[in-house]
This record gives C-alpha cells, structure tokens and sequence, in this order.
C-alpha cells in the first residue's frame, strides 16, 4: 500500500489529516479528497503505481470540497467472502463513470463489472479502462482503489429491513400487467462487491459540482496530460507489411497532395517476429532504419511504432527478462512482471536505447487488454491464475497491464525531457498524466462518440480511430468524428491506399481507386485542414487539463449537471470551454441538437440560438457539427501541413457574440520545460471593438502571431 506522507510540498503535506470513525480510518489528503481505509489493502493497487505527486498549489485554488452526504455514512464489511462497501445514493441522482464504458452513458440503475477486456460489449461494464471510479451529478466521486475483479450495484439493490412494515397485497387483479409489475425501487446505496479483498481504501473526491469533481481527480492524479503539440495533427498507421520503400512512398503521397498528417505508424511487419515481439528491426522491409527515420523527420513526420509487451524467444530481452516473468506464456512469449521496478527498467532501457535515442517519437501499445472474456474460445491471453514474481496475480496483472505498460513506456520520454502521444489499449484510474490515446477493436459508430464523453469521467483520452466504411457517407461522418476528437486517427493497416480513395478492402488493395477519388480527397482535406486550424484551441485545452484538470472532451452534464436534458445526453459534447460538437453518424442526414442554456451559434451557417432548447441541424459531409457558446474568442490557425519544432501559427480570432478574453498557452511543445514554468499565457482581448493581444510568461519564443479579427453577431 502506498505510503502517503512523503511529500515535497508543505502546503499538502498539512491537509494529510487522519481520524477514525465507525468504519474505518479517514484521512484529509488535500481540499477535497479524503480516504478511507479498513483492513489489509492490497499491495498491489492502481493508486500504489501512480508516481506522480497531486498538483497541490491548484488544488488549493479550487477551495474546500462539499458532499451530499456525511462521509461517516460510508459503509464498509469485511467479510469471509471479502470486502462490500456502501455509499449513500439518492433517488434523483445521476450517475456516470466506471472508467471507458462502451455499452452506456449514465449508470443509475445498472450492475457495472469494471473489468478489462479486448472486446468489451453490451452494458455490463467490460472495458479497455476498468477504472473502479464513479462520479455523481450531486457532486461527488467515489474511487474504490482495487485492481479485484470488483462488482458496483448502482442503485439497484434493496436489503431486508426488519424493521420495515409489510406492504399490503394488491387487490389489483391478476392480469399480466399487475402479475410482472413493481413497485420496488431500490435507492438508498451504491454496493460495491469486491471478492478477495481483506480490506480496502476508498478516495472520496468533492465538488460542489460534477466538473469540479473531475478536476480534484485529475490534480490529485498529477494533473491532466499535455501531449506534444504534434501529436493534436493528424497520424496515419500504413498497411501491416509495407517496407521502407512503400512508407517513403506514402509520405510522399501526402506531402505531394497537401495533405497534412504528423505521425505515421508502423504495424507489426516492421519487426522480425510480432506475436509474440521481438522488438528487433526487419532488415529485409526496413534496411536502414536510421537513415529511414532520418529521413521521414527531415520530411516532418514523427514515426510511431507498433508493439505489444509479450517478448519473443527471438527478442534480446527474452533472456534478460526470462526470471522476471509470469509462469504462462502468450503467443510463446514471456509476459514482463511491469510490477517489478526491475523489469519494466530493462525493458524501457532497450526501448530507450534501440528506438527512442534513434528518434522514434511513439508506440502504439497492442494486445494489452485480455481476451474476450464474453467467449470460452478466446484464450490468447494469460490466465488470472498467473504468478508474477512481485506477487501480484493474473487477475490484478490483467486490470494493472495496460496502465503498468504506458506507464513504462512513458517514463522513457519523460526522463529524455521529450513529450509523445501514445496509443495504448488498455488503462486504469490515475491515469490522468499519461498522453495516452486508447483505442479499440471494436467499430460501431454510435459507441465511438460515445466513449468521446465517456473518457471525461475517466481521466483517459479516446481515439475514435478511422478504418475502412461501408460507404463514402459512413467514411465521412467517421472522419467528422475523429477530426472533433483528442486524436485523429487514420488506422489503415490492411489497406494499400488511403481510404478516402477507395472504400472498398478488395479493391483498395488491387490500386483500383474509386471515380470520384479526388472529391472525397478533396472532402477529406479541407476536415483535416479544419484540425489543423484548430491545434491552438486544442492545445489550450489540454494545458487547461493539466495545470486545472478540465477535461478538454467532456459530457454536457459535467459543464450544465442541473439540466435534466443533459443527464442521458451521450451523442453530444464539449471541445475545451467554448465548442460543442454533435457528430452525426451513416444513419444520419439530419439530427437534433440539443443546445443548454446560452446563446450558441452555428460554426457553418453562423445562425444564432436560444439555449434550452432543440434544434434540427444538416451539415454537409465536408463540414463539421460545432457550434460555439457566445462570449467567445475563438482562435483559428491558418492550416499547416505538419507542425514542426520552429511552426508559426498565424491566426484569426473569431469573436462570437460580446466576447471579451480568451486564453491560449504557448510553450515549445515538445519538452517538459512547461513543468518550470517556461510558458506563456497569450490573453486576447475585445473591448470597445478592438482586438488586443497581451503575452505573459517566461518561454521567450513566441508560437502564436494574430493576424485578423473577425466579428460574428
């Protein structure tokens, strides 16, 4: 269990107050964020890897917290079975959380089984990031630091009350309405079932308000990640077993046709064994490698490589890591024990020597996530009953591996002093400081927007990748979606040429490109143009992220919790403070679009509405769904091709309504320098109809030059 009164800051240091109550220990640990602890916690929790210390100074400034309930009230038994926790539920909340859920949105009333899966389904909580966190409009989080196979009631159960009078027997009838109808509705607790456990430690996070609960979590977590400003472009993984020829060709393509894209990823062929990995270049595609990466960075790509942690008897880490291990194999390779400082030390060292120093700036992290445990047939994976030589088992390895594997890889840029963007497909709670991108499998549309505003209630950051579409319209609004997301993502592994010049895999693969080829290329274009315009915005909103803990992709019900419409909105969300995007999918040539209190304008027509209220949008394919919250500044960059180290970005400030300040962060983007204060704040001003621009900091470059002021009404 982590031990807590290690600190650099006296300031938090002073707010790690401990008392007992009735069922258990509670502990202040800053403004806002208690804990409470009974019994023997496991050693191995997601909490007990989280190196990162809370961001103290920024807690502090969000005040003292509030909850609706008495934490006393907080119930916690140990039991022969394991451990049961109960937390006070009213009938009116709403609830939301349990890390990236795919099948749902609000939880009330469900049975939710945070657990990691490669394929997750249905509602019943399977997922990439099983984080055992929920949050409640009523503002509050709870987060029951277990990496257990843990099972959470939400308002679902009721308890024998022996005290409770009889209800009387209807006189009703006996029809089949009356015969299945019940008046039962159990409130009165979230039950949170962890089996195993001989004791546990639940993180009480306060609002007053839903955001503000997010925030606490993020700050306490180290605060939101700050990707590199590169990573908020455009990244494309080419085809599985494209050689170093047929890259450079690629990245010729997209320079040649004024396409931007920043990243290309290599999938597994660049290896010369990948299930299991043996992380050792494939001469016979890629013969010089160094040259090959050279070259691409002299073009202004980053290059991004594909892997997963099951270590080949091929690799050069087999041996080193062979005692360090699980006792199962998968894919007849080793499974490191990331639990052990040891081996996730020999392996970022080769990662770092081999690939990083050479000037690999990412790694798409694979096959973290378990098998399919909906199939008795998917059993790549290893078993929970696995040992690791730390002591953890299957069971919490399988919830830790994906957040134990980021987070290793990580720490590698983060010593070099050089920021990335990661994909990886598996995470866990306190994850917020990671620039990770999670991703999936899986491919329904509805569920990928979804996720977007799901990943707000759980520190992570989505990917709502692009592969191959049914029809053009189906690859458009796909694309619309990944264009408004944190990372767009263009994953054509098993395709010869961009989709956007043929839909079809079969004829894709033939170089038989479809007649209107240059349209949708065209189309494509002027959607990712439009991301390139917005790297500022985003850019910002990360920054907002990480020094506040706002989550720059986030629900509506987080920014507007009192607003009923909100509370089973999940196709609707927040870009940063001012956008709202409501992306449409294939089914769609029209939707209704419900704006919250406001007045809000339409970003393609510059219509104005009445928030409140419903509304009926049809964007074009080429266009995207967004509408801007007046009062607001938004700054829109000239679109670039790439971002390079030196990028000016020459912006217009569009003035939505009577705006008067917006905000934009300014760093050199690529090293942690930030973390020393080596940064700007660029404060743009309209006041008396006149656009200023006021710069403050200590970063002496300038990234941002206003170049106009545009004024919509």
């Amino acid at each position: 269990m982590r031990k807590f009164f290690i600190c650099t800051t006296a300031l938090f240091v002073l707010f790690q107050l401990t008392v007992l109550c009735a069922f258990g220990q509670v502990t202040q640990l800053a403004p806002g964020v208690q804990k409470i602890a009974l019994g023997t916690a496991d050693r191995f929790t997601p909490y007990s890897f989280c190196n990162e210390l809370p961001m103290s100074e920024a807690l502090n400034q969000l005040g003292p917290g509030k909850l609706p309930f008495n934490v006393n009230d907080v119930k916690i038994n140990i039991n022969s079975r394991g451990v049961v926790v109960e937390v006070p539920l009213d009938d009116t909340e709403q609830l939301y959380g349990f890390g990236m859920q795919i099948g749902s949105f609000n939880q009330r009333g469900l049975k939710k089984r945070p657990i990691v899966n490669d394929n997750p389904l249905n509602d019943l909580g399977y997922t990439h990031g099983p984080a055992s966190f929920y949050v409640s409009n009523k503002g509050y989080g709870i987060l029951i630091n277990t990496s257990r196979y843990a099972t959470f009631y939400c308002g679902n159960t009721a308890k024998l009350n022996n005290n409770r009078r009889d209800v009387k027997e209807s006189n009703g009838g006996n029809s089949v309405e009356e015969l299945y109808k019940s008046d039962n509705k159990a409130s009165g607790y979230v039950t949170v079932d962890i089996p195993g456990a001989k004791g546990i430690e639940v993180f009480i996070f306060e609002g007053p308000d839903l955001k503000t609960v997010m925030q606490r979590y993020n700050l306490f977590s180290g605060g939101g990640a700050l990707p590199a400003i590169w990573g908020l472009g455009v990244k494309y993984r080419v085809k599985a077993d494209f050689n170093q020829y047929q890259v450079n060709k690629m990245a010729a393509y997209f320079r040649d046709n004024h396409i931007p894209c920043d990243v290309l990823g290599l999938e597994p062929r660049w290896q010369t064994a990948s299930y299991s990995c043996s992380y050792v270049w494939n001469n016979s595609f890629f013969p010089t490698p160094d040259l090959f990466v050279d070259t691409m960075k002299n073009k202004g790509f980053h290059i991004n490589l594909w892997e997963h942690a099951f270590v080949s008897p091929k690799s050069p880490l087999y041996q080193p890591l062979k005692n360090k291990a699980g006792n199962y194999l998968v894919w007849n390779g080793l499974v490191p024990d990331f639990a052990d400082t040891a081996a996730a030390n020999i392996f970022a060292d080769y990662h770092r020597q081999t690939f990083v120093k050479q000037g690999i700036s990412g790694f798409k992290m694979d096959e973290c996530d378990n098998s399919n445990i909906a199939f008795g047939s998917a059993t790549w994976s290893f078993p929970e009953l696995s040992q690791f030589p730390s002591g953890i088992d299957g069971e919490q390895m399988h919830q830790l591996f994906g957040l134990l594997y980021q987070k290793t890889i990580y720490g590698i840029y983060k010593k070099l002093n050089q920021r990335t963007y990661l994909d990886v497909r598996a995470s866990n709670a306190f994850a917020s400081s990671y620039p990770a991108a999670l991703y999936s499998d899986t491919y329904l549309h509805e569920e990928y927007i979804r996720m977007i505003l799901n990943s707000g209630f759980a520190g992570m950051i989505w990917s709502p990748e692009v592969r191959e579409s049914n029809t053009i319209k189906d690859f458009m609004r796909r694309s619309q979606t990944a264009v408004l997301s944190a990372q767009t993502l263009y994953n054509s592994w098993y395709l010869q040429n961009p989709p956007w010049l043929q839909i079809n895999k079969e004829k894709n693969n033939k170089d038989e490109l479809m007649e209107n080829a240059k349209q949708v290329e065209t189309d494509i274009r002027k959607l990712l143009n439009f991301r390139m315009s917005l790297i500022p915005y985003l850019y910002n909103a990360f920054a907002d992220y990480h020094f506040k803990g706002i989550p720059p992709f986030r629900a509506l019900v987080m920014d507007y919790p009192q607003d009923k419409n909100t509370f089973n909105l999940s196709d609707e969300y927040m870009i940063g403070e001012s956008v709202l995007a409501a992306p449409l999918t294939e089914k769609m040539d029209e939707r209704k679009v419900y704006l919250p209190e406001g007045t809000w304008y339409d970003y393609n027509t510059r219509q104005k509405y009445e928030g409140g209220k419903y509304y009926t949008i049809k964007p074009d394919l080429n266009q995207l769904p967004i509408f801007i919250k007046s009062g607001t500044i938004l700054p829109l960059a000239k679109p670039v091709e790439y971002v390079s180290p030196d990028t000016k970005f020459e912006i217009t400030c569009y003035v939505y309504g009577r705006a008067n300040k917006a905000t934009l962060f300014e760093d050199d983007g690529v090293t942690f320098n930030y973390e020393k204060g080596a940064y700007n704040s660029v404060n743009l001003l309209w006041e008396k109809n006149k656009g200023t621009v006021k710069r403050a900091g200590n970063f002496k470059k300038s990234r941002y030059v206003i170049k106009n002021w545009e004024i919509i009404n």
